[in-house]
């Protein structure tokens, strides 16, 4: 087994059922990445003690740093404490001052008796104290060259504790090392398979690494080093990232945080520009997405959800022969959509969606997944274009990648004005 690695076990059958998102996961993943601590496995489990010193067994052969979430609450099913000091075979002992400060925090109230046993430590532990919530951790080393942390499974106090308790415990203990330094690339308009194809060589890189993922129609690509500092890790990045944009740049909208609705408002608040849009299938998701963005007033005018023939008739001056001719789902209508929009709120650009997102609706001529998006430009132009997205996604996966398409087909006529 090699030295300073971290595990992470997740107790509570609330995580197994799906009825809660285990955000503390991904929280201590991002945490120990920052302190450089390596951390290969991550395990959930449900309140059951044979399985809970199961997962123990696995983990205590493979990793040197085990961090629990979860179960240690006063109730019969939070069993984290003392399962860990059955495991090791450690009798429990009551901690004099973790019980009088569970009885400070229940001021003059009476205390279930199931409280107590929150006071209960194996022997030899340290306390991790929660200074908001009545369950205590612990750090403890039950062995030479293994050190156990648990914590309860609220966020709030998990955040907290680790931040002001574990961190420092970690430094002084000589756990943190070079941390991790990433740097996404974000892509739409291309698959992770394609993506990946075209950086196959790069996928082999040990130092940095460059890894493919895909969510929602979007690709990324992270590229990830081991450095001191945030310049060193740009050092050796950049010459990889260079050449992965020199491979790939066309379909790369941003970096890390960015979103299509985030980089599309840059480019409109650079040009001194304005938006307005028009949706019908998506149904306001394309603009809830560009008010997401604080400040989208100063380009984002507004928009119309023109769901009825009538109101693509009656607000956005669509031809009722073509309605008829065409269809509501067609390239036709899209433009007069983007078109009537774009001159109704008097904006720069118009954007417009039409099609029919599942899971009924479809024929053979026009299936479920059938999109189409209009565009009208300042200088009087108007296009579409024709997506036909598999019939198997379910609704809101094709509205909102028809709203991320639109916003990426805006961003795409800024580039190339950029390039022109």
């Amino acid at each position: 087994m090699s030295s300073k690695t971290a595990e992470v076990i997740c107790i509570g059958t609330e995580l197994l059922l799906g009825e809660i998102t285990n955000t503390n996961a991904q929280y201590l993943a991002q945490q120990l990445a920052q302190l450089g601590i390596c951390h290969y496995y991550q395990t959930v489990v449900g309140d059951n003690v044979s399985r809970i010193q199961k997962a123990l067994a696995i983990a205590v052969g493979r990793s040197n740093l085990i961090i629990t979430t979860g179960g240690l609450g006063p109730t019969a099913d939070d069993l984290t404490t003392q399962t860990i000091a059955q495991f090791f075979d450690t009798p429990l002992e009551e901690d004099p001052q973790v019980w009088a400060d569970i009885q400070a925090k229940f001021a003059g109230k009476e205390i279930p008796p199931s409280n107590r046993k929150q006071a209960l430590l194996p022997r030899g532990a340290t306390v991790l104290p929660n200074p908001t919530g009545t369950a205590p951790g612990m750090i403890w080393e039950p062995q030479p060259g293994l050190v156990i942390m648990t914590f309860p499974g609220v966020p709030s106090e998990l955040y907290r504790m680790w931040e002001e308790t574990a961190v420092p415990w970690l430094r002084e203990h000589g756990w943190v090392s070079d941390p991790l330094w990433s740097r996404v690339l974000l892509y739409w308009g291309i698959g992770e398979s394609a993506l990946a194809e075209r950086v196959a060589d790069l996928l082999q890189l040990s130092q940095p690494t460059v890894a493919p993922y895909a969510n929602y129609g979007q690709a990324r690509l992270r590229i990830t080093t081991r450095a001191k500092d945030h310049a060193t890790a740009r050092e050796i990045i950049q010459p990889i990232e260079a050449e992965i944009l020199r491979r790939t740049g066309e379909y790369c909208y941003g970096f890390d945080d960015d979103t299509l609705e985030l980089v599309v408002g840059r480019h409109l608040r650079t040009q001194g520009q304005t938006l307005a849009i028009a949706e019908s299938c998506t149904g306001g998701w394309l603009g809830e997405m560009i008010t997401s963005v604080p400040g989208c007033s100063d380009y984002f005018l507004g928009g119309v959800i023109a769901y009825s023939n009538d109101v693509k008739v009656e607000l956005l001056g669509v031809s009722p022969r073509d309605l008829a001719e065409y269809g509501a789902v067609s390239g036709v209508v899209a433009e007069q959509m983007a078109g009537g929009v774009k001159q109704k709120l008097g904006a720069d650009w118009g954007i417009s969606i039409t099609g029919i997102a599942g899971p009924g609706g479809g024929s053979e001529k026009k299936p479920v997944g059938l999109v189409y998006i209009g565009l009208a430009s300042p200088i009087g132009t108007v296009e579409s274009f024709e997506y036909r997205f598999s019939p198997s996604k379910d609704r809101n996966w094709i509205r909102r990648v028809s709203a991320c398409s639109a916003l990426n087909h805006l961003r795409e006529r800024f580039v190339m004005m950029q390039n022109t």
